[in-house]
């Protein structure tokens, strides 16, 4: 990308840090991951792609929102993750029922800690990056009965995030 597409972006991202990633990513013909690097930097930190880690630590968290984002759907899923463990080149979601699956998680290069407003909220979510560029999936922060985000929660995503994404000194 060069400069002048890169400061554009960032530009466009400082004034509309709740824009859909996967939409400013075609819309721009960039990948999300860049996307998410031009977020404010108050509003991103991205880290190593530490998947059984990151996964391990959000099947302790409860109730969450896992989102997956292709060009022909959006599937969301609400509940708790369930614990994983690698087996055969694959991340095995290790429950019967629910969600379950697969991952490949070779594949995840980084993961971002994003915290931004989105829809009139504040959101905080967990972006697995692909080597592509792309988003694996999201796991989002839980709400509480008012809809705020999840103060334990909240507090689990940023130990994780300082753990696997460091802020720079």
């Amino acid at each position: 990308m060069q400069d002048a597409e890169l400061a554009g972006l960032k530009a466009h991202m400082a004034d509309n840090p709740g824009a859909v990633i996967e939409d400013v990513a075609r819309e721009r013909k960039v990948t999300p991951r860049a996307v998410l690097e031009a977020l404010p930097e108050n509003m991103v930190r991205i880290g190593a792609g530490e998947f059984a880690a990151a996964m391990q630590d959000v099947a302790e968290w409860g109730e969450v929102t896992l989102i997956v984002h292709t060009d022909d759907a959006i599937f969301e899923f609400t509940g708790a993750i369930p614990k994983g463990e690698v087996g055969r080149g694959y991340f095995n979601l290790m429950q019967p029922k629910g969600l379950h699956g697969h991952l490949r998680h070779e594949r995840c290069a980084a993961i971002a800690f994003v915290e931004r407003p989105f829809m009139g909220k504040v959101s905080a979510f967990i972006a697995f990056i692909n080597v592509d560029g792309g988003i694996m999936f999201k796991v989002f922060v839980g709400r509480d009965e008012t809809r705020a985000l999840r103060g334990d929660q909240l507090a689990h995503f940023h130990a994780l995030a300082d753990r696997l994404a460091p802020k720079a000194s």
